[in-house]
């Protein structure tokens, strides 16, 4: 394909990438009013994200896997079909489990258009090439990224309220949708057809019961139950029942383990998931940290975004553009994650008081070492595959990096609910014993860990005290997201340097096992 074919098809892979990062962002500053209108708790506030984080985790290596299979426009299109569909539902959701379910749903178009857009690029661009077109995709994420809490702010505060959300991202689908249909071309690959439904939907539900477990543990029942031992319990034996499955009987895993004999790809593939779960897992809760904490409206939170998306987005295009230009890549990943651990490091000493210049620039160091990072451990791996395996490979990294932000999520949600509580309840005994609270209010204020108040219903001092709490609460999640980042700069660190190849058909390393009859038709 000539520069220009490649820039007009990819005009309608980034329309697609960029809705589907629209879904995540344009949400988070909608949070708090949506828990407040369908009377949510702490543990609803995480499960809004975990339903489209877990979804997604699950069906991308299967949309990878038919990648391999099928028609890679017919599948993008699929999936901004499916993505459409579950935001309509959400947009009417007359409660939290329906819009918990519609999440979910969505999240299943998410995980297509996250897979597929790789996967096409990586189909039309050889990897020495891709560095320059992954400065695209990195500035399209920040585009999304900072976008998209700014307009979810402004349409929670105008006549739309917080449902408008899920109607933005419609215009924006059916037009990659057309754009595609007319721009991308790609010679089909048909072989025999051996998806792994079993593998998927044991490592769904084997995940989902711990998060469950995490989400609810201490709150609805106790940490140490017989409850507790039986969510762990069975989520462990599905995840080995995955992984036997995956192993010795699946034809063609969707997690294919066999690439994991690949030191590259093992090492990128555990820092991805560790850079999933500090990230996805600490900024989930920014907005909410601002809105709650600092008293500000969605669509000044949505400003905050700014800082850490501005280095997000400067980063990611001139990182892209010297790997292109050097072919070398992996200083770019090892300066990433040391700025990553540093942004979280200095994240964790923030609280209600925090200078908000501090907090931006904080920010912005963590947004300058996330976009180092996240398209290049990717374009590591890939250029360390065979093309028959491009699109497992690339889903996979995609796939653990979303596992690490589902438990990230939940994980650091239930921390926030409980510290949060813990604090709020110390100080209301504290105002009690001191008369500041008569019987009747502190009758009413039996705070159980998962409430989210409305603030403007509590009195002065009790509202003061909530905002001291989540303040402090939320900056301890980031003092806890710190040693993930570390495990992922440990395994860049030994991640040995291939240069970028300049063919799309030839890797470095191949596996063993490879070879599977294909014919090529016409494109389409």
């Amino acid at each position: 394909m000539s520069h220009r074919e490649i820039l007009e098809a990819l005009a309608g892979l980034l329309l697609a990438m960029f809705v589907a990062m629209l879904s995540s962002t344009v949400v988070t500053n909608a949070l708090p009013a949506i828990v407040t209108d369908l009377q949510g708790s702490q543990t609803g506030y995480t499960w809004v994200v975990v339903a489209t984080l877990l979804t997604m985790t699950a069906t991308t290596p299967i949309w990878g896997k038919l990648a391999d299979l099928f028609s890679k426009k017919l599948l993008v299109q699929s999936a901004l079909v499916i993505f459409s569909a579950g935001s309509l539902v959400a947009a009417f959701a007359p409660s939290m489990g329906v819009l918990i379910g519609a999440r979910a749903f969505q999240g299943l178009g998410v995980g297509g258009l996250t897979a597929l857009v790789q996967v096409v690029i990586a189909s039309m661009i050889t990897p020495r090439e891709r560095g320059r077109y992954s400065g695209y995709i990195g500035a399209v994420f920040a585009l999304a990224t900072v976008s998209g809490p700014l307009i979810g702010g402004v349409i929670v505060d105008s006549p739309l309220g917080w449902r408008g959300c899920f109607f933005v991202g419609l215009p924006i689908a059916a037009l990659a949708f057309f754009v595609l249909q007319k721009t991308l071309h790609l010679p089909v690959v048909k072989r025999e057809v051996s998806i792994d439904y079993a593998g998927a939907t044991l490592i769904m539900a084997g995940v989902s019961l711990i998060l469950v477990w995490v989400s609810l543990a201490g709150t609805d029942f106790a940490w140490v139950s017989s409850t507790s031992a039986l969510l762990v319990g069975g989520g462990l034996v599905l995840v080995a029942a995955a992984l036997w499955i995956e192993a010795r009987v699946a034809a063609e895993p969707v997690v294919p383990l066999r690439l994991f004999r690949d030191r590259t790809t093992a090492l990128a593939t555990a820092a991805s998931a560790m850079v999933g779960l500090a990230m996805f897992g600490a900024t989930v809760y920014l907005s909410q940290y601002f809105q709650l904490s600092r008293g500000m409206s969605p669509t000044e939170a949505g400003l905050m975004s700014i800082p850490m998306v501005g280095g997000l987005f400067l980063s990611s295009v001139v990182s892209g553009r010297l790997i292109t230009r050097t072919g070398l890549w992996k200083r770019w990943l090892l300066g990433g994650m040391v700025l990553v651990v540093t942004g979280l490091a200095l994240l964790s000493s923030m609280d209600g008081d925090t200078s908000l210049v501090l907090v931006g620039v904080f920010m912005a160091v963590l947004g300058v070492g996330i976009g180092s990072t996240m398209q290049n451990l990717i374009l590591a791996v890939q250029n360390n595959t065979s093309a028959a395996d491009l699109g497992a490979a690339s889903s996979v990294v995609a796939f653990f990096r979303s596992i690490g932000g589902s438990i990230g999520v939940s994980v650091l949600g239930a921390i926030l609910a409980h510290r949060t509580a813990d604090h709020f309840s110390a100080g209301v005994r504290d105002l009690a014993a001191s008369g500041g609270l008569d019987a009747a209010q502190l009758s009413a204020l039996e705070h159980s860990t998962g409430d989210i108040p409305d603030l403007s219903e509590l009195p002065a001092s009790l509202r003061l005290l909530y905002e001291a709490s989540i303040g402090e609460a939320s900056g301890h999640l980031f003092l806890i997201a710190v040693p993930f980042a570390v495990v992922a700069l440990l395994c860049v660190l030994f991640i040995k340097e291939v240069p970028l190849r300049t063919t799309l058909d030839e890797a470095p390393t191949t596996p063993a096992d490879v070879a599977v009859p294909a014919t090529a038709e016409a494109p389409r």
